[in-house]
C-alpha cells in the first residue's frame, strides 16, 4: 500500500437509493415479512421438536432448512432495517467480513440441504420399500453435517480471500448489507483470483446442485406418471411443482447474480434479486415444504388442542 493510503476501519452501507417515505414504507413491509419468516421457521421448528410422528428423514433436513433460514434472514435482514431508518449508520470491517462471512455460510449451506432434500423425495417415491433401509438415520447426519461443512469450509476459503486484499478507500457500500461482491468492488488491489474462485465455487455449489435436484425431480416426475389414480398424481404434480418453484426461485437468482455478465444488470436490479433469497425464499420455504404438509398440520392441530386442554384443565 502505498503512503498516500489508508486502512478503512467502518463502511457505509448505502442500501436502496430510494426517498425518505419510500424507504419507510419498505421498512414496514420488509419488517413484516421478517417476523412471517421467523414465526413460520420457527413454528416448523418446534412441531418437529415436540412431535414424535415428525422425527423421519425428510423432516429432519426441514429442520436443517429452517434452522438456516432464521440464521441466513437474521444475518441480512435487521441491518437493512437499520439502514432503512438511518441510511448512514456505519458497520465496522470486522463486522462486515463476519456478516460476508455467515452470508456465504448459509447460503452455501441451502445449496446442498435443498439436493439433500430432493434425494430423499427420489427415494421416498422411486424405492418406497428401501426408504428406510436407504435413509439411515446415519446417512441423514452424515449428509446434514456434509452440506454444514462445505458451506462452512467454502465461506472461509472466501473471506480469507477478501482479508489478504488492501482497503484504502472509498468505504460507501452500494447495498443493502456486506455482499462478497459488493465488498470486492471497494478493494485496492487485483480482484481477479476472487472472481475466479467466486466462478468456480459456483459451479459446484449453483450449477451442480440444480442439476443433481433436475434429475431427482424427473426420476419423481416419471414415477408419478405411473400413478394410477388421478387425484394422487394431481396431489404429486402441486407439489413438486411448488417445490420446483422455489428451488428456481433460489439457484436462478443466485445463478444470476455470480455467473452472468455484471454488465447486464444494474446494482440497483441486483439488488432486487437479492431480495428474492434473503427475504422471499425463507418466507416462502415454510409455505411450500412444510406448512401444506397434511402431517405438518396434522402435528400443528394436535400442539393447538394439546395447548388448549392443559389452558382449561
Amino acid at each position: 500500500m502505498g503512503g498516500n493510503q489508508t486502512s478503512v476501519t467502518e463502511f457505509i452501507l448505502l442500501g436502496f437509493c430510494l426517498g425518505p417515505r419510500m424507504q419507510l414504507l419498505l421498512f414496514r413491509i420488509f419488517s413484516l415479512f421478517y417476523t412471517f419468516t421467523l414465526l413460520g421457521n420457527g413454528t416448523i421448528l418446534g412441531l418437529i421438536f415436540l412431535d414424535p410422528r415428525l422425527h423421519t428423514p425428510m423432516y429432519f433436513f426441514l429442520s436443517h432448512l429452517a434452522v438456516v433460514d432464521i440464521a441466513y434472514t437474521c444475518n441480512t435482514v435487521p441491518q437493512m432495517l437499520v439502514n432503512l431508518l438511518s441510511p448512514t449508520t456505519p458497520i465496522s470491517f470486522a463486522g462486515c467480513i463476519t456478516q460476508t462471512f455467515f452470508f456465504l455460510t448459509f447460503a452455501l449451506t441451502e445449496c446442498l440441504l435443498l439436493v439433500v432434500m430432493s434425494y430423499d423425495r427420489y427415494v421416498a417415491i422411486c424405492h418406497p420399500l428401501r426408504y428406510s433401509a436407504i435413509m439411515s438415520w446415519k446417512l441423514c447426519i452424515t449428509l446434514a453435517v456434509t452440506s454444514w461443512s462445505c458451506g462452512s469450509f467454502l465461506a472461509v476459503v472466501h473471506v480469507s480471500l477478501i482479508l489478504r486484499l488492501p482497503f484504502c478507500g472509498p468505504h460507501e457500500i452500494n447495498h443493502f448489507f456486506c455482499e462478497i461482491l459488493s465488498v470486492l468492488k471497494l478493494a485496492c488491489a487485483d480482484t481477479w483470483l476472487n472472481q475466479v474462485v467466486i466462478f468456480v465455487a459456483s459451479i459446484f455449489t449453483l450449477v451442480g446442485p440444480l442439476c443433481l435436484v433436475l434429475v431427482s425431480y424427473t426420476c419423481i416426475l416419471f414415477a408419478i406418471l405411473k400413478i394410477q389414480s388421478r387425484k394422487g398424481r394431481r396431489k404429486a404434480f402441486s407439489t413438486c411443482s411448488s417445490h420446483l418453484f422455489v428451488v428456481g426461485l433460489f439457484f436462478g437468482s443466485a445463478i444470476v447474480m455470480y455467473m452472468a455478465p455484471k454488465s447486464r444488470h444494474p446494482e440497483e436490479q441486483q439488488k432486487v434479486l437479492f431480495l428474492f433469497y434473503s427475504i422471499f425464499n425463507p418466507m416462502l420455504n415454510p409455505l411450500i415444504y412444510s406448512l401444506r404438509n397434511a402431517e405438518m398440520k396434522s402435528a400443528l392441530w394436535r400442539a393447538l388442542c394439546k395447548e388448549s386442554h392443559f389452558r382449561f384443565r
